[in-house]
């Protein structure tokens, strides 16, 4: 191998990656500062990780509507919109929709919304904010927190102006621990518990209480309002503080939104006004006082005057301004009320109505001026792995807290120095001592580093990776390669290719870091080693660079006791100076951060409670742990009592505090799910998922559906996720993976501690993982509705009173079931942005990532085999974003969990189109048919995925495969047992399809997994040599007989020995002089019977107790035992020919019976259990047959005798059927009717061959069989005969076959020991393509394109049917056919052969109706009207004759070669060296002609199907003629290259004839216009064979050879190509695995058939995506209905037609003999010379 130079500079080249493309210019400074790690130069969401995020400002009562029919109908439709043509999400916050009315204006929620404006402000990648302004101001808010001398001074004015301040003081408490002091709002729930009365339902309490804080906070408010108004009047408050007081939410959140921002920002925010005309005359409405601010004075109702000059101070004069100065989109309207109802709800209807399309319209249009179509993360895997672990590490180190002294230690490392080499720095500590924030704070701080200290003009390159977090960081080959390649695009190396061994990896990756510099210095963090997996011995450190160049740091952390990891690094760095070992830090430092990070938040603790911080603190100062102090303590009252169990003392109870804290204000069931949904996520999960999920789940529902009641489309609000996010910020942290940001846990041991808390229950785990996979799959997308389940009792405890459930039923059930959409999004595998260039797309790689995950946790195979695996679109894009072998992975861990054979056969196929699907992903689904149509009868659940490739393959590929006759390639499991067969004992199969049981004569009994090739379990039988094994059906007990003649009983699962049992024989009997052993044994359910060498005795043991029950006594020696099905009885066969009937129960002899072939002895009894019949098979294979319907009276039916054959009985099979009976004899295979019991099909051998064995397929169509000292199976029609497949076992000759019942599979034993299994259903798929033997050297297919005629240089003409392939019909002549054709009904089929014989043959009767003898025919014709024959004869006069009656027309005594038929039915065209004759049909004179000139001759020409009178030929010259036959005149003439028709291969003529296909045998296809003359070169895949022009002239379809120098594909041998001429583009190309000798087009429906060397055929249809619809013939294609309808899976019936002896009509020189008159019938027009005869043929016999 060439070793790889890193250090070939190259400044405009890029390694594969990041550099397949050149960043562009509006992120090319972003994707600059990424790849060298500059993170401080990246923005707060890094570039792919975005949303649009939009924020609504609404007053919540008045735009209720408007919020709710946006939520239904607009925000999905955006979603949608974004996703396909962006990749990303689109996300609205609307922090009212969904919460209860009564917290509109709690302070909580009003601090949550101003916190998410900034937010989507700060973070949206498109529009973000969204103002609803109406009729109504809103009311003041309640202050949540207010600092106590502001508080002071407002309760003195109140008291000042006389208002009673009670509910003050009542409602507000002093809070020392603000800095400054504060008085905050009592929690609600607390003051509220005064008003309740226990004995009242908890929906009339909540009634009560809401009742209770309206007034309460109405007082408050205008407290609040009086006292600072008077305090703005003496000006003791300036306006803008006394505006906190007095300003609605509505006002406050557009003046931070829209205030003091840039005209650029400002594109990305809408408002819309209502004004409603003549408003203040409505207020009397009672229902008006929502879309109105109102005054109650007395009994008058009127408009709030000062809060209306508010509002109109913002709509009138604050918006307006911002317009001014910038290009702010603002809707204003006027709405007219209804005069009776004023703002009515069919007025307001129409306003939502146009509010929702203009809503639409406007979002699209930001996010298409706003937003970039990142489509370069799709194609670029290692800027995407760079951004991943960078948006963690800006996560990571917004986190880190503590200024330390290791991190003074590393940023000295990391200088540069000008002395030796150095090594990495490690870092190393326990779990939660902040290593990972420490390495997240030196890569974020080491560009600024090494940038203040050598310079600005430095450019450092940081990489950082923590390792275990993506999934290229896991493996230690894809986190080298991501590391190397981010070096060389550093520093402008081009890798020429990628080393293949990871020892090469490690050369490659130190000869790249000797390419930093002073200028350009490296540093590599690598966080947590441990976390790699130990493939490789990763885990020994050997590919760490130990010794650095000068200007490289790399600084690597791990745990001290995980995987000898540290130990190791201590072997390799023994310099104590590179190890920084962070520990528990000093208690009063740790005191300290704490005091200023709540200092920092404008808090702090009184003295009291410091006690208790600082013993929390003397047990553990892990910086984790005093992170869980702050969080706790930052809440934390000066009031509040605390004591010494209000802080934990260790890091794992802290976290589960933390989590129960947030369990009690978001609520258990809520908390539960959702953090059990992040944890069980593969990746995390993005915001808008885990609202997705939540709202599918109705236990989450069902405890948090109290505000929102039962509504379309019926999700959870918000609130709650933005409410958790916040409740855990710094532990759930986000994480940047592709396009979306996703929720992770920040550390390990969070993940743990929320994995044992929320993912204990195996069934609830089960239940969501089976939601996520529901989720993913989309299966509640488009509007798919899903039912919530609720009771009454349920909503009471939910305080819902019942009349406010819209859909309370008045039946008396308990539980109702209704259906709502819960809006969560479709789930394709792609966002398509064009429909018309279905390869521009965003992966959806969420779903890529969690589905099949989820799927095999929660047990969907069904949804894993059809929902993933058989999905077309699924294939297609893993193999087009370079997944390949993930697919294939996947497909095999699929298989593993469903032991589907389907699945394994599909990823055999893959692997073997694995060259060929990679260089062009387009192929897929034309490759996969090609594979999967021979085999999808065997393997039926196959179906799915033909099915999808024929509804997603023609966007890729124009090429559908209708039948294919690709042999099936198949290689067998091969497992090696021992170095020869002679030491194997016995084989047997189990009911799972890889494990089966070996015994060796060594004693051990073995369970091997054949797929693994793992030996499971092995038993060793004390040194005792083995007899045999058996297992009984259930797989309980295995039964060992041994030479002790001892039966070993064991338990199967556990190889536990329960007994053993000794096997005796009689008295008398036994062999004479010596030991008799154990001659057989076999199970039923419950017994084992065996029997000793000539005895007549056979002992039934029982298995669950282990001990012998009694003896059966037979007449003579025992040869075989077989049990019924249902364990009652037991059949001994005997010499003589004799077997006995026992009661395996009580052990009674029923009854015993003869064959009158008593010479033998019984070889084995079959027992027939549906006909009740017994089947005695001697060892010469004759059989006697007895009816066992009376058990003890058996009665003969049938004899059949088969004496004679010398061969001796090899192995007896009974179908699965009961139908047929094989009997394998040495020298022959006979197969038994059990119907009737003839013989209805025997195999012989050749001489020298004897048969080792034999079985029937599943259907029992075919014998799969092997030959002795043959190393190959073979494959043997029924019908016919003919053997269709000879597989090579490479392990050597066939020794043994044992067929599996269970699974269908074949055991075969090679002499060298290895076992091979075969599954029965592929092998007798081969068998299902009909080949005639022979190279298809010519095809004709019907008018109707049904049928296809094929010659093969044979005696024979296959008619074969189009759609399903298989041959119906053989018409047998006397001499070797050459010459065929077809009336266009294809009811008639002319034919002539070498013993100058005509035929014509009725194609459907396969009749020979008529025959001419007596001349050599050289091409046969007929014409267009089906009335009239040509025969051209070389040496005699050619005629023409009339096909109803065989009678003569004229005779054509020119010669003629490669002549054609005009349309009109009036000149036979040919050439004749220099001349082109036109004859006449009627006179047989040459009619027209045109003569070249001496030394010129004709190459080729064409007829124009368009043109009747019109042919194109070709001279020697280079010139082509276009010739009128009836004017003799040259319309067109075209002269052509020099030399260019020095290799003509072919030449075809459009139908409108202007254009011609020249092909010369080489990669060129020559395109001529023959109007302009002009000559277009269009390049082929390779060197072009054989050319077909479609008859539209749109297509041309042709066949190439591959070239020489492109890589093997497995068996390619030449491709088929289907290009458009019209833009010369390839449309579709399908290998061909055979060697093609004729390629057909057909003129009506597109179809291609190729015939093939083998004899067999292929039929394709071209299908363009240009075209309107897509064909219907694939789905009418017989090949799919074979699919579809399992009764047509039989194969038809192939009928064999003869030739007539005796010739009906005899050709002399110029006349005709016949021997009988009229033989055939054509309908005539009834004129005698009609030049127009009809198209229809009838024939009457």
């Amino acid at each position: 191998m060439k070793r790889m130079n890193p250090r070939w500079k190259s400044p405009t080249m890029w390694p594969s990656g990041v550099g397949s493309r050149q960043p562009c210019p509006r992120e090319s400074a972003l994707r600059k500062a990424a790849i060298s790690g500059n993170i401080n130069a990246l923005p707060h969401h890094v570039p792919t990780g975005r949303s649009v995020r939009v924020f609504i400002c609404a007053n919540p009562d008045d735009t209720e509507a408007e919020r709710n029919a946006l939520k239904e109908h607009v925000y999905p439709k955006l979603r949608d919109f974004c996703r396909e043509n962006y990749g990303i999400e689109f996300q609205v916050v609307d922090l009212y929709w969904g919460a209860d009315p009564e917290e509109w204006d709690s302070p909580e929620l009003q601090r949550l919304r101003m916190k998410l404006l900034e937010e989507c402000l700060k973070t949206s990648a498109g529009p973000c904010f969204v103002g609803l302004v109406g009729e109504k101001y809103g009311s003041i808010r309640v202050p949540g927190e207010v600092e106590s001398a502001e508080f002071e001074m407002i309760l003195d004015a109140a008291v000042e102006a006389g208002l009673d301040t009670h509910i003050l003081e009542e409602w507000y408490c002093r809070d020392e621990n603000s800095v400054p002091p504060a008085y905050y709002l009592k929690p609600k729930a607390q003051m509220l518990k005064n008003y309740q009365n226990s004995m009242e339902s908890s929906s009339a309490a909540k009634t009560k209480n809401d009742k209770a804080w309206r007034n309460v906070s109405e007082e408050i408010k205008r407290i609040f309002r009086t006292a600072v108004l008077q305090l703005q009047e003496k000006g003791t408050m300036k306006s803008a503080q006394a505006n906190k007081f007095l300003c609605s939410a509505l006002e406050d959140e557009l003046d931070f939104a829209l205030g003091k921002q840039t005209p650029a920002f400002l594109r990305k925010c809408v408002c819309y006004i209502r004004k409603i005309a003549n408003f203040d005359r409505f207020a009397k409405i009672p229902d008006m006082t929502r879309y109105m601010d109102i005054v109650v004075s007395g009994d008058r109702v009127m408009r709030n005057q000062e809060s209306y000059e508010r509002l109109l101070k913002i709509r009138d004069e604050f918006i307006p301004t911002v317009v001014a100065a910038s290009n702010l989109r603002v809707y204003s309207s006027v709405t007219h009320c209804d005069m009776k109802l004023g703002y009515s709800q069919e007025v307001e209807s129409n306003y939502v109505e146009g509010l929702c399309k203009q809503f639409y319209e406007d979002m699209v249009d930001i996010i298409q001026a706003t937003v970039q179509q990142n489509l370069g993360t799709e194609t670029d895997p290692l800027y995407d792995e760079i951004l991943q672990h960078l948006s963690l590490c800006k996560s990571y180190a917004e986190l880190y807290q503590f200024k330390t002294e290791s991190l003074d230690y590393i940023q000295e490392y990391l200088l540069p120095s000008k002395g030796s080499r150095m090594s990495p720095l490690v870092v190393y500590g326990g779990p939660c001592t902040g290593k990972t924030l420490l390495l997240s704070e030196v890569a974020k701080q080491a560009y600024t580093w090494l940038q203040q200290e050598m310079g600005p003009e430095t450019d450092p390159v940081v990489i950082v990776r923590f390792i275990g977090s993506s999934l290229l960081s896991t493996d230690l080959r894809t986190l080298l390669q991501s590391i190397c390649e981010q070096i060389a695009i550093n520093y402008r190396c081009l890798i020429h290719f990628l080393p293949n061994k990871i020892q090469e990896m490690k050369e490659l990756l130190i000869n790249l870091l000797g390419e930093s510099s002073f200028h350009r210095p490296l540093v590599i963090v690598l966080d947590a080693l441990e976390q790699l997996t130990d493939a490789d011995e990763v885990r020994k450190l050997w590919w760490l660079p130990i010794h650095l160049p000068r200007t490289v740091r790399i600084v690597v952390s791990t745990l001290p006791n995980k995987h000898g990891i540290l130990q190791k690094l201590r072997q390799l760095i023994h310099d104590e100076g590179y190890y920084v070992e962070l520990i528990q830090r000093d208690r009063k430092v740790c005191s300290q951060t704490l005091k200023q990070q709540l200092l920092g938040v404008k808090r702090k603790v009184t003295s009291g409670q410091q006690i208790y911080v600082n013993e929390a603190l003397a047990k553990c100062t892990l910086p984790m742990f005093v992170n869980l102090i702050y969080r706790e303590v930052v809440h934390w009252r000066s009031h509040k009592d605390v004591d010494d169990r209000s802080l934990c003392s260790t890091v794992h109870e802290s976290i589960e505090q933390l989590f129960y804290s947030v369990e009690n204000k978001l609520g258990q069931r809520f908390v539960f799910r959702a953090l059990g949904y992040i944890t069980m996520a593969k990746a995390g999960l993005t915001e808008v998922e885990l609202e997705d999920i939540l709202s599918l789940d109705n236990i989450v529902l069902g405890d948090v559906i109290v505000a929102t009641y039962l509504k379309n489309p019926l999700r959870i609000s918000y609130d709650l996720v933005a409410r958790l996010k916040e409740e855990l910020d710094g532990y759930l942290v986000e994480r940047q993976v592709r396009n979306v940001t996703l929720m992770v846990w920040a550390n390990r041991h969070l993940h743990l501690i929320a994995q044992k808390l929320y993912l204990s229950n195996e069934e609830d785990v089960h239940q969501m993982h089976s939601l996520l996979a529901e989720y993913f799959l989309g299966a509640w997308s488009g509007g798919r509705k899903k039912i919530f389940t609720y009771d009454n009792n349920h909503f009471t405890s939910l305080n819902i009173s019942h009349h406010k459930n819209p859909h309370q039923s008045h039946e008396k059930t308990s539980s109702d079931k209704y259906s709502y959409d819960r809006q969560t999004p479709e789930q394709p595998w792609v966002f398509q942005c064009n429909l018309l260039e279905p390869d521009i797309f965003f992966v959806n790689h969420r779903k890529m990532t969690e589905l099949v995950y989820h799927l095999t946790r929660s047990g969907r195979t069904d949804d894993l085999m059809f929902g993933v695996i058989m999905n077309f679109s699924w294939l297609y894009t893993m193999i087009k974003i370079g997944q390949f072998e993930k697919a294939v992975t996947d497909i095999d861990l699929a298989y593993s969990y469903t032991q589907e054979k389907e699945l394994k056969f599909l990823a055999t196929t893959l692997r073997s189109i694995k060259v060929k699907v990679l260089k062009n992903p387009a192929s897929l689904s034309a490759e996969l048919q090609q594979r999967l149509l021979p085999v999808v009868t065997s393997l039926p659940k196959l179906r799915h995925l033909l099915l999808e490739c024929d509804k997603d393959g023609p966007k890729y590929c124009s090429i559908v495969p209708l039948h294919s006759s690709m042999d099936v390639t198949y290689s067998p499991e091969r497992l090696p047992l021992c170095s020869s067969y002679m030491q194997i004992v016995e084989i047997v199969p189990t009911l799972a399809p890889n494990i089966v049981l070996v015994a060796l004569e060594d004693g051990s009994v073995s369970t091997w997994d054949v797929e693994s090739r793992q030996l499971q379990r092995q038993i060793d039988t004390a040194k005792s040599v083995v007899l045999g094994i058996r297992l009984t059906t259930d797989e309980k007990y295995l039964v060992v007989a041994t030479t002790k003649n001892t039966l070993l009983i064991y338990d199967n699962h556990k190889s536990c020995l329960l007994s053993e049992v000794e096997i005796k024989g009689s008295k008398q009997g036994g062999v004479t002089g010596g030991v008799a052993f154990i001659n057989g044994f076999t199970l039923s359910t419950h017994h084992a019977l065996a029997w000793l060498e000539a005895s007549k005795e056979v002992n039934v043991i029982d298995l669950l107790y282990g001990w012998p029950l009694y003896q059966f006594h037979c007449w003579y020696e025992v040869t075989c035992v077989q049990c019924s099905p249902d364990g009652m009885y037991a059949f001994c066969g005997q010499y003589l020919n004799t077997a006995s009937i026992f009661h395996l129960g009580n052990g009674d002899k029923l009854a015993t019976v003869t064959s009158e072939f008593s010479g033998g002895f019984v070889k084995s009894i079959l027992i027939l259990d549906t006909l009740s019949q017994m089947v005695m098979v001697d060892n010469e294979g004759s059989l006697s047959v007895w009816n066992t319907k009376e058990i003890t009276n058996p009665r003969l039916m049938e004899d059949y005798d088969c004496r004679g054959d010398d061969s001796e009985v090899v192995g007896i099979e009974l179908s699965e059927d009961q139908r047929s009976i094989l009997i394998c004899k040495a020298r022959s295979i006979e197969v038994l009717d059990t119907k009737v019991w003839k013989m209805v099909e025997k195999f012989k051998a050749k001489r020298t061959e004897r048969f080792v064995a034999a079985v029937l397929s599943k259907n029992g169509q075919s014998i799969v069989a092997s030959m002795e000292n043959t190393s190959s199976i073979f494959v043997w029609r029924r019908d016919s005969g003919q053997c269709m497949a000879s597989l090579i076992e490479i392990s050597g000759a066939i020794v043994k076959l044992i067929k599996s019942t269970h699974h269908n599979l074949l055991l075969s034993v090679a002499s060298s020991g290895v076992l091979s299994v075969w599954d029965i259903d592929i092998i007798t798929a081969m068998s299902n393509i009909d080949k005639t033997g022979k190279k298809i050297q010519t095809l004709q297919l019907s008018g109707r394109e049904d049928y296809v005629f094929t010659m093969d240089g044979s005696e024979a003409v296959h008619k074969w049917n189009f759609g399903t392939g298989f041959i119906e019909t053989v018409f047998k002549h006397e001499g070797i056919v050459e010459n065929c054709v077809l009336t266009s009904s294809g009811d008639l089929m002319v034919t002539s052969d070498d013993k100058s014989s005509q035929y014509i043959w009725q194609t459907t009767t396969g009749e020979n109706i008529f025959r001419i003898n007596g001349q050599k025919i050289s091409q046969l014709l007929i014409t267009h009207n089906d009335q009239f024959v040509v025969s051209l004869c070389e040496q005699n006069a050619s005629r023409v004759w009339r096909l109803g009656t065989g009678h003569k027309v004229c005779n054509i005594l020119v010669t003629l070669q490669n002549a054609l038929i005009t349309t009109a039915n009036t000149f036979l065209v040919g050439s004749s060296k220099n001349k082109l004759l036109a004859v006449s049909l009627w006179s047989g004179s040459v009619s027209k002609k045109f003569v070249c000139d001496d030394g010129i001759t004709i190459v080729n020409f064409k007829l124009i199907p368009d043109c009747p009178d019109c042919v194109v030929f070709i001279t020697s010259t280079e010139t082509v003629f276009i010739w009128n036959v009836a004017d003799e005149s040259v319309c067109r003439r075209v002269q052509l290259p020099t030399n260019f028709l020095k290799n003509l291969e072919d030449f075809q003529i459009s139908p409108n004839g202007k254009v011609g296909i020249v092909s010369k045998g080489d990669e060129n296809i020559n395109v001529l216009d023959l109007h302009s003359g002009k000559l277009r070169l269009v390049h082929a895949a390779g060197i072009i064979w054989r050319q077909k022009l479609s008859r539209d002239g749109r297509y041309l379809v042709y066949v190439c050879f591959r070239s020489c120098d492109e890589d093997d594909e497995a068996g390619v041998v030449s491709n088929l190509i289907v290009m458009r001429l019209a833009d010369g583009k390839s449309i579709g190309t399908c290998s061909l695995y055979k060697t093609p000798t004729f390629l057909s087009l057909s003129q009506r429906a597109l179809n291609i058939i190729i015939g093939f060397e083998d004899g067999s055929i292929g039929t394709y249809t071209v299908v363009d995506r240009v075209d309107a619809a897509l064909k219907i013939k694939i789905a009418t294609s017989n090949s799919r209905q074979i699919v579809n309808n399992a009764s047509q899976k039989v194969r038809p019936k192939c009928g064999n037609h003869s030739f007539k002896t005796v010739a009906d009509c005899t050709w002399r020189e110029s006349t005709e003999v016949f021997s009988r008159d009229s033989p055939i019938n054509v309908s005539d027009s009834g004129e005698g010379e009609s030049t127009t005869p009809t198209k229809k043929t009838e024939l009457l016999q």
